[in-house]
């Protein structure tokens, strides 16, 4: 599993949520955790993870509600995972009818979490075999070569515009923020002004026909970002 694989831990437990941050980190993935559903609303346009663990239990509010509105934000296609102490069959449908992959009742093992968590890693086309992203066709991004292929044939790219490719890649679906690039990509933190993501955004559309004329568009989200997804 792929390091930059990130993980947005949100639990009311603070022993739960330490353990499974570090079965996560064991496990190759990165960790974001977020004291509740405020904080996790405030913050998800500029943290960027690629699935969620959820406690239905939270200092705030209620995991379910915090569901429905993650399904119905410009994140609503993010995995998640509910990870709670409730055992009770209404919060397991209604979790899994309002958009939940998966549901685990604690106490938890470490080895069955991770597992559900590849699971649901796969069927959301996040998975990585051998360095190569081939979950997009025609486009293949071989992240040790550092190449990018559109049905085979090779395209060029900078360093930068294969950073930012593969990043995007592994995030299809997902709403990016500019200020999460500029961190992730281009290792910028703070507050910064710039148009340099949206240049190179706007050459990488061009260099890899990301127009919808392969079944992929790279699209502006008004106010959030960038959101790579199928036409």
């Amino acid at each position: 599993m792929g390091a930059s694989l990130v993980a947005g831990l949100i639990d009311d437990n603070a022993a739960a949520a330490a353990a499974y941050a570090a079965w996560l980190g064991e496990a190759g993935y990165g960790v974001r955790e977020f004291n509740g559903a405020q904080d996790f609303r405030h913050r998800i346009s500029g943290d960027s993870v690629d699935f969620v663990l959820l406690d239905l239990v939270l200092p705030d509010g209620d995991g379910i509600s915090l569901l429905e509105w993650l399904r119905h934000s410009a994140y609503g296609r993010l995995p998640v995972i509910v990870v709670t102490a409730s055992n009770g069959e209404d919060d397991v449908v209604t979790s899994l009818r309002g958009g939940a992959d998966d549901y685990c009742v604690e106490p938890v093992r470490r080895n069955e979490l991770l597992a559900r968590i590849e699971a649901v890693l796969r069927r959301a086309g996040l998975s990585l075999a051998d360095g190569v992203l081939r979950h997009a066709p025609p486009y293949e991004l071989d992240t040790a070569k550092r190449r990018v292929a559109i049905d085979g044939t090779p395209v060029r790219l900078t360093d930068r515009e294969f950073d930012l490719a593969a990043f995007l890649f592994r995030r299809l679906g997902h709403v990016v923020s500019r200020e999460t690039l500029l961190n992730q990509v281009w290792n910028v933190t703070g507050s910064v002004t710039t148009r340099t993501v949206d240049t190179h955004v706007s050459r990488l559309r061009k260099k890899l026909v990301l127009n919808g004329s392969h079944g992929w568009q790279l699209t502006a989200v008004y106010q959030h970002g960038y959101r790579l997804e199928r036409a």
